[in-house]
C-alpha cells in the first residue's frame, strides 16, 4: 500500500469510526458499537506516526457528530429559517461539535508520551472522560451523545446510581482502551489489563441487585396528555382555543385521579391572559375531585421577565422555571452585539429569562423534582432536587425534531437521570415520546408518537438517595483526574527507560 493509500484507510477508519459511536445511541441502540468505534479511534491515534494527530481525531468528530446530531437541520428547516439557513448552520455546528472528540484524543496522545500501548489503553480513555465532563459545563453545557447513555440498556448502566453518566462513560472507555493496546502490542500485562477492566463492565451489573430507593406510600394513579401540536401551529391565535379544549377536555375525562399532566409550554398564551378564562375555573374543577393539574406554561413576571414555567394550576403562586436555558432556542447570545441577526434559529418567544432555583412543586402529597425539555440531561441539576422528591417529572416539545432521531436520545438521556436518582419520572411531551420511566431506568409504559393520546398508569414515589444523588459528579471527576495524572507521570517515567 501506498502513503497516500495507507493514509487515505486511516482517515476512512476514522469517520466509519464516528459513524459508529452515533449508531450505538437510540433509536439504532447498537451499545457495542460504542466500545468498538472508541477502540478504532484509540488504536488510530495512539499509533500514529504524524503529531499532532488533529486531523483523524477531527475526522473522526464528524463522522461522531455528522449522524449524532443531524436533527439540527430538521429543527431548522422545518420551525426555523428554512432549508437554506438550516444548511448554513448544521455544518457550522457539527464542525464545532467535532473539536471536542479532537480534542480528547489530541490530549490523550499528548499525555501518553510516544508509549502507544499506554496511550491506547489509560490516558486516551481519561482523557475522552474528562472532555465529556468540561462539556457538561463550558459554554452552558451539552451532555448529548456522551457515551454513557449508549450503555443504558446494558448491565454498567447499573454504575449509574454510583458514579453517574461519566462512571458509565469511563468503563466504556477503558474497555475500549485495552482492546486497543491489546491489538497494538498483544503481551500478558495488556491482555490482563483487558480481561480486568471486561471483568468490570459485566460484573458492574451485579450493583442492580441493590435498592438504593425504597417505595414511599402508595402508588399513585396519572394521566399524561399529549396533544401533538405541530410547533409551527402552536402560537397561532387560531388554533389557540381548540388546543385549550383539548387539554380540558382529555383533563376532565380523568379528574379524580391524583395527578394529571400536560407537557412543556402546552397552553399556548401567558398565564395571565387564560387564567380567569381557562385555568382557575380548571383548577377549581380539578380541586373538588381531588386531582393536581400540572402543565407547562410560559409566564411573564411583574418587571416584564418572560419564563418557561410548569405550574400546579391551583397553586400560581409557586411555579418552577426553567433555569438552565438552550442557546438559540430559548435566548440568541449576543444579542446586544448581533441584534436579530441569529433570530432565524430559534427562540420563538423572545429571549427567556432562567429560574434561579431547583424549586419542587407539591402535587398530590408528593414533592416533585421537575426539570423542563433540556434540562434533563444535566444528571447534577436533575440530583439537586433529590431525596427531597419522591418522583421525577420532565415536560418537553420535542415537536421541533419531527421523527428524527432526536426525541429517542431524549428519552434516553432521561432514562439515565432516573437511574442515576433513583426516581420513576414522568415525561410529559408534546408531540413524544412521552413515557413512564422506572426508577431503574426502564420505560414502563410510552404513548404513541405523532398522535393526540393521553397515557394513564400508576407511579410509585421513592424515598432515600443513591449515592450519585448526593455526591454528584465530585468522585467521579477526581478519579479521573488522579488516574490521569498518574497515567500521565508514568508514561513520561517508562519513556524515558525506552
Amino acid at each position: 500500500m501506498t502513503p497516500r493509500a495507507h493514509t487515505f484507510a486511516r482517515y476512512a477508519a476514522a469517520l466509519a469510526a464516528g459513524i459508529a459511536m452515533a449508531l450505538s445511541f437510540a433509536p439504532f441502540n447498537r451499545a457495542w458499537l460504542a466500545i468498538a468505534g472508541l477502540a478504532v479511534a484509540f488504536y488510530l491515534v495512539a499509533t500514529s506516526q504524524r503529531r499532532p494527530v488533529w486531523g483523524l481525531g477531527y475526522v473522526f468528530g464528524l463522522g461522531y457528530a455528522g449522524l449524532g446530531v443531524y436533527w439540527i437541520f430538521v429543527s431548522i428547516s422545518r420551525y426555523g429559517g428554512g432549508p437554506v439557513p438550516a444548511s448554513l448552520a448544521t455544518p457550522i455546528f457539527v464542525a464545532l461539535f467535532a473539536l471536542l472528540p479532537m480534542i480528547a484524543l489530541w490530549l490523550g496522545r499528548r499525555l501518553g508520551s510516544g508509549r502507544s500501548d499506554w496511550t491506547a489503553a489509560l490516558t486516551l480513555p481519561l482523557t475522552w472522560v474528562v472532555v465529556e465532563w468540561v462539556r457538561s459545563w463550558l459554554f452552558t453545557g451539552a451532555t448529548w451523545l456522551a457515551v454513557g447513555y449508549s450503555q443504558i440498556d446494558q448491565g454498567v448502566a447499573a454504575l449509574a446510581p454510583v458514579l453517574g453518566l461519566f462512571g458509565v462513560s469511563l468503563v466504556v472507555a477503558l474497555v475500549a482502551g485495552a482492546l486497543a493496546a491489546v491489538v497494538i502490542s498483544p503481551s500478558r500485562w495488556r491482555t490482563g489489563w483487558l480481561a480486568v477492566i471486561v471483568a468490570v463492565y459485566f460484573g458492574s451489573g451485579l450493583l442492580d441487585r441493590i435498592a438504593w430507593t425504597s417505595p414511599d406510600g402508595e402508588p399513585l394513579a396519572f394521566a399524561m396528555v399529549q396533544g401533538n401540536v405541530p410547533p409551527d401551529q402552536k402560537w397561532q391565535a387560531s388554533s389557540r382555543r381548540e388546543t385549550l379544549r383539548y387539554y380540558t377536555a382529555r383533563t376532565r375525562e380523568h379528574l379524580g385521579k391524583p395527578l394529571v399532566i400536560w407537557p412543556e409550554t402546552a397552553v399556548p398564551a401567558f398565564y395571565r391572559r387564560v387564567r380567569d378564562g381557562w385555568l382557575a375555573p380548571l383548577a377549581e374543577e380539578a380541586g373538588r375531585a381531588g386531582t393536581d393539574v400540572i402543565t407547562g406554561i410560559p409566564r411573564v413576571d411583574d418587571e416584564r421577565q418572560l419564563y418557561n414555567a410548569v405550574m400546579v394550576l391551583d397553586q400560581p403562586e409557586r411555579a418552577y422555571h426553567k433555569r438552565h436555558l438552550v442557546p438559540f432556542g430559548e435566548y440568541v447570545p449576543f444579542r446586544g452585539w448581533l441584534g436579530g441577526l441569529l433570530d432565524f434559529v430559534g427562540a420563538p418567544l423572545g429571549d427567556i429569562s432562567p429560574g434561579d432555583e431547583a424549586t419542587r412543586l407539591s402535587a398530590a402529597g408528593v414533592e416533585v423534582g421537575v426539570s423542563v425539555c433540556y434540562e434533563v440531561t444535566f444528571g447534577d441539576e436533575v440530583a439537586d432536587t433529590v431525596p427531597e422528591a419522591g418522583l421525577l417529572l420532565n415536560v418537553s416539545n420535542d415537536g421541533w425534531f419531527g421523527d428524527s432521531s432526536a426525541p429517542y436520545q431524549h428519552l434516553q438521556i432521561a432514562r439515565m437521570r432516573s437511574l442515576e436518582a433513583g426516581r420513576p419520572m414522568l415525561r410529559s411531551t408534546n408531540t413524544g415520546i412521552t413515557a413512564l420511566v422506572g426508577a431503574d431506568g426502564r420505560v414502563r409504559q410510552r404513548a404513541p408518537m405523532f398522535q393526540r393520546a393521553v397515557l394513564t398508569g400508576r407511579v410509585q414515589p421513592r424515598v432515600g438517595a443513591t449515592p450519585y444523588s448526593r455526591w454528584e459528579d465530585g468522585p467521579i471527576v477526581a478519579l479521573v483526574f488522579t488516574g490521569l495524572l498518574l497515567a500521565s507521570v508514568a508514561a513520561r517515567i517508562r519513556a524515558r527507560r525506552g
